[in-house]
């Protein structure tokens, strides 16, 4: 839908919690913010309504950031190393990792049984890579890309694991504390024919 949001429209993003993104208003209103991008419904009830990154800007009255390879939900990818430039970068980008982090601490509260958001969720099961690349590039690790080193996230054969690589074994070591952290169980492999060193990890249950 294009053109500016409008000056209710406004009011209602920037009324939103500055933690979460969480937003209030009438079913209609927040329809209007959904269609416009601004804004997501929750899939799980009772189906809160939440910012985008798109919203988050316009609250934080900053120009839009350079167009990103969309997430399946059209909103926001995560960085999964070897991009190359296909994504933002500087603040704004920042600032919508740090909007779509705590967007999934959010989902986990909502979605786990017992509330607990230092585990990961359904969603992350279903979007491992995605998940683990935000985890990891939330907590300030660097994606792979444009002819920087860095973390690079990949799917396996095996089920509810990624592979996490990195390019020296102290970014690797990091890496692991990191998806630990945030609920994640990882352990180094050695691939068998090239001797690369490499993170296991698969999103913790308990």
């Amino acid at each position: 839908m294009g053109g500016p949001p409008s000056a209710a429209q406004r009011r209602l993003v920037e009324g939103a919690d500055p933690e979460t993104g969480r937003l209030r208003g009438t079913e209609a209103q927040l329809a209007a913010l959904v269609k416009r991008g601004l804004a997501f419904r929750h899939p799980r009830p009772p189906h809160d309504h939440f910012l985008t990154p798109a919203g988050q800007r316009i609250r934080e009255k900053e120009p839009p950031a350079a167009p990103e390879a969309p997430a399946s939900g059209g909103v926001f990818a995560a960085r999964v190393g070897g991009e190359n430039g296909t994504v933002a970068s500087g603040p704004a980008r920042l600032r919508e990792v740090r909007g779509a982090w705590q967007g999934l601490l959010e989902m986990r509260r909502m979605t786990n049984r017992d509330g607990a958001t230092d585990r990961p969720c359904a969603w992350e099961r279903s979007h491992l890579v995605r998940a683990a690349a935000l985890a990891l590039e939330a907590a300030g690790h660097r994606p792979e890309g444009d002819g920087i080193p860095g973390y690079r996230v990949r799917a396996t054969p095996q089920p509810e694991a990624v592979a996490v690589y990195a390019p020296d074994e102290e970014t690797l070591r990091a890496c692991a504390a990191t998806l630990e952290e945030a609920g994640w169980q990882p352990g180094v492999c050695t691939e068998p024919r090239t001797r690369v060193r490499y993170l296991l990890a698969s999103p913790r249950r308990v």
